[in-house]
């Protein structure tokens, strides 16, 4: 009897647990799945975000590198273009420097023949010099002006101080009433070209005693 009663006992408790557990298995299993799911893809997710950061940093990397590349082919091209301008406009205004050297001859020449004429023989009882004088004055006044329109300057530098950027000593020597180091004889003058010097002056300089 004792044995029945055990075994009814028994036999209750097995129907009252086994829809309990019946109904508490699938959840925890699938709670089971899901933690072991999620353990299964976070070394994946965090390998994929790792691989991300490293191709991230990668373009930007690149990205920063062609921008310097970039920046430094405009200034490149800034500077090609500045020194391209600056050639162009030499080039305009220094373009005739060897015509002006040529014309300079002649200038001296007109020059020295001015000053070859005695003064006191150019008057109107001698008007074939007088004429010839005058022509030669009007021709060296007119070709100093297609000079200066051309920004040719002549250098005459007597009594300045001597520059030999400007000038070109021929000697030195003692000039009573010259400072030293003052241009105290021009033997020929010079001249400058949009200034800068296109020959210079050659010179005597005064020096001390």
């Amino acid at each position: 009897m004792a044995s029945l009663c055990a075994r009814a006992v028994r036999q209750s408790y097995s129907l009252v647990a086994k829809p309990a557990l019946s109904r508490a298995s699938p959840r925890l299993l699938c709670t089971a799945s899901q933690q072991k799911k999620d353990e299964t893809d976070k070394p994946e997710q965090s390998a994929a975000e790792t691989l991300l950061a490293e191709e991230k940093a990668q373009l930007e990397e690149q990205v920063k590198d062609m921008t310097e590349k970039y920046k430094r082919a405009l200034a490149d091209t800034e500077n090609l273009r500045t020194r391209s301008q600056k050639m162009i406009e030499d080039a305009k205004l220094y373009g005739i420097q060897g015509l002006c050297k040529d014309l300079l001859d002649v200038a001296d020449i007109l020059e020295k023949a001015t000053e070859s004429v005695p003064k006191e023989e150019v008057t109107s009882q001698n008007p074939h010099l007088k004429n010839l004088y005058d022509g030669l004055m009007m021709t060296e006044i007119q070709i100093q002006k297609v000079f200066t329109k051309h920004g040719l300057a002549k250098l005459n530098p007597d009594g300045q101080k001597f520059d030999p950027y400007e000038h070109e000593a021929l000697f030195h020597a003692p000039v009573e009433g010259k400072e030293p180091g003052t241009v105290a004889v021009v033997t020929k003058v010079g001249y400058k070209l949009h200034g800068r010097t296109l020959r210079p002056a050659l010179v005597g300089v005064a020096k001390a005693p």
